[in-house]
């Protein structure tokens, strides 16, 4: 069976943080004039989407996901006239646009929650969820995605509201008709603007375990993070389908579900055709192999261990197996809720050059859509903050009040696993050159910029044709203007090798073998890889190197080979 083609399978999506990528006002705050001005550079990637945070009016406790007004632009980015100008502009440059939609939740200062928010009989009252205290206390232990209680009290009814993000983002109630039909509306607006997709941010939890049982307690926290009872319940198939149905049908939208804790087998759900829900989703299982679920007293995303590279080939096998030819995969490394991939799972030193490139080679050359985050490119790194005032992300203070203010831990301990592993270390501004704020801004950036900026920037690599920024070009050359590359076959080789990952993409025409040693120590094969001899495509190092009839892979080096199958 042959996939039906569309569009999005050659799509390379560039993901744009706005607040972080360019500042043409100087206010310190990225803008959408400043993603028009640098559509040329982003037309230059290969890329042929942009992913935009949300850009709507908010009051910013999460960086734009507690939306205010589905329908009105947030002003530090500009205005609706701007946004018009910018799908315009990159429609004309082949760019599509990818809108971020929050239908999980709002903010407590949208019209609908201070509504509904007033009295039980208020006409919006159930477009969120509200419930009782039991016996004194919150109706469930549920712990939210932030730390702490999902549960706020409302003095106006009293009674509480559920949050499953910050106590500022209340959740939306998805049983309700008159909510579903508001919602509804808002993307059917975006899709009338012109906008090409919809990434949908944490659509796998709009429906509720509403019975509200108590979670079971197996640390030392006071809350229980209960998925079961919030995530991937049979109903988001239902309310898939039917927004499908009332957006989707008859368009020509690409449509990616935020699915952080989905496996391949609710995957599949999602994304095959024949169910019309999702295109694709975006899961974080294959980037949750590095959390150290020894350690209870921090939510296990703030732990850290080394990754098992043989159960993360495992993992991303069973991805690429078992979507193919059936749903669809995704493909990432960063995004906003990630710590830096370089500094994650690469090297920051003497190897960082070859560690970027990599990484690059082993993700985007399998099957599946790639996301790629701004800075990714030229290899930007985790902040380098060192005191609790220089974050900006609302888990960051959520983390420390729970564990350091509260519980009595360590300030150090708790400050280091912040610097390791917060969203921050996504956001910092883009590093475009060597000049005051990496050229992104002449005012005072609202978070700082990494202090590396003098070397390692744009501009810089731009004049380099052996830079991190080139060879991302070339990995998206090869992705996109290859047909085995989005609909060849994937075969994973040498699955128990603990320091290589490699693999085959084969179609009619011939197989591509890539080679990756994911060790900053040297490595040899078991053998010659047959490839050898053939034609090196790409590679991070000048020349290939052999001994004693192995093929011997330097620290993080990546090389792709080609083999016809003409004799």
């Amino acid at each position: 069976m042959e996939h039906e083609k569309k569009w999005w399978h050659n799509a390379v999506i560039y993901q744009v943080y706005p607040s972080s990528f360019y500042d043409t006002n100087n206010d310190g705050i990225g803008d959408i004039r400043g993603i028009i001005e640098k559509l040329p550079y982003i037309v230059s990637l290969g890329v042929n989407m942009i992913w935009l945070n949300p850009i709507f009016s908010s009051p910013n406790d999460d960086n734009g996901y507690d939306i205010s007004d589905f329908y009105g632009i947030m002003p530090s980015f500009g205005t609706m006239a701007d946004v018009e100008e910018l799908i315009a502009k990159a429609h004309a440059m082949g760019i599509k646009i990818l809108f971020d939609l929050v239908m999980n939740h709002t903010s407590d200062e949208h019209p609908w929650f201070i509504e509904s928010r007033k009295s039980k009989e208020n006409a919006h009252r159930d477009f969120y969820i509200w419930q009782d205290g039991k016996n004194g206390e919150k109706p469930t232990n549920w712990e939210g995605f932030f730390g702490g209680s999902v549960w706020e009290k409302n003095a106006q009814t009293d009674d509480y509201y559920l949050h499953l993000f910050s106590k500022k983002m209340p959740d939306l109630n998805w049983q309700s008709k008159n909510l579903r039909q508001a919602i509804y509306d808002v993307a059917n607006f975006w899709a009338e603007k012109g906008v090409d997709g919809l990434r949908l941010d944490a659509i796998i939890h709009i429906a509720k375990n509403m019975d509200f049982p108590q979670g079971v307690n197996t640390t030392n926290r006071p809350y229980v993070l209960a998925d079961q009872h919030y995530a991937n319940l049979p109903q988001v198939h239902t309310y898939m389908k039917e927004f499908h149905q009332k957006v989707l049908a008859g368009g020509n939208i690409l449509t990616v579900g935020e699915a952080s804790t989905a496996g391949v087998k609710e995957a599949l759900q999602y994304s095959d055709p024949k169910n019309k829900e999702f295109n694709m989703i975006i899961s974080f299982q294959q980037l949750s192999l590095d959390y150290d679920h020894s350690i209870t007293h921090v939510p296990p995303k703030w732990t850290q261990k080394k990754m098992d590279l043989v159960e993360f080939k495992k993992v991303m096998q069973n991805w690429q197996l078992g979507l193919y030819e059936k749903g669809w995969n995704t493909l990432y490394w960063n995004n906003h809720d990630m710590p830096r991939v370089v500094s994650r799972f690469g090297d920051e030193g003497v190897y960082h050059i070859q560690s970027a490139k990599m990484l690059a080679t082993l993700m985007y050359l399998q099957w599946g859509t790639a996301f790629i985050l701004q800075g990714e490119e030229i290899g930007m790194l985790n902040a380098d903050f060192t005191k609790l005032t220089d974050y900006r992300d609302v888990e960051v203070f959520t983390l420390y009040e729970e564990t350091v203010t509260k519980a009595g831990y360590s300030d150090t301990e708790i400050m280091q696993r912040i610097k390791n592993r917060c969203r921050d270390n996504a956001r910092t501004p883009m590093q475009w050159d060597a000049t005051a704020n990496g050229g992104f801004s002449a005012g005072v950036p609202w978070i700082g910029v990494n202090n590396n900026y003098h070397l390692l920037n744009v501009e810089a690599q731009e004049q380099n044709p052996d830079s991190i920024l080139n060879y991302y070009r070339s990995i998206i050359k090869l992705k996109t203007g290859n047909a085995c590359f989005i609909y060849g076959e994937f075969t994973l080789l040498l699955a128990n090798d603990p320091s290589i990952y490699a693999y085959t993409r084969s179609n009619s025409t011939g197989i591509y073998t890539i080679i990756c040693n994911f060790t900053g120590e040297l490595q040899t094969t078991a053998e010659l890889f047959e490839v050898s001899i053939q034609k090196k495509l790409l590679g991070n190092y000048e020349n290939i190197t052999t001994a004693d009839g192995k093929l011997c892979l330097r620290p993080y080096e990546a090389l792709v080979f080609f083999q016809d199958f003409i004799v």
